[in-house]
């Protein structure tokens, strides 16, 4: 399976809104202001799930690049 143009554009796309979701957390996490939330255990499991998902699509990218 090869990736085609689109294919590829949409993929960069996720993987660039997903970094930037990351970006935030990361930084409202740093942000000294943020009082500490009792939800830190869900947004670090959102955090991570984001953080998988943005490997799976590297991955993918990856693979398809190596092989096509």
């Amino acid at each position: 399976m090869e990736l085609d143009l689109d294919e590829s554009s949409l993929a960069i796309g996720r993987i660039e809104r997903a970094l930037s979701r990351i970006e935030k957390a990361l930084a409202q996490r740093a942000a000294p202001s943020t009082p500490a939330s009792t939800g830190d255990s869900t947004d670090s499991a959102a955090l991570k799930a984001e953080v998988a998902a943005v490997i799976g699509e590297l991955d993918r990218l990856i693979a398809e690049a190596k092989n096509g």
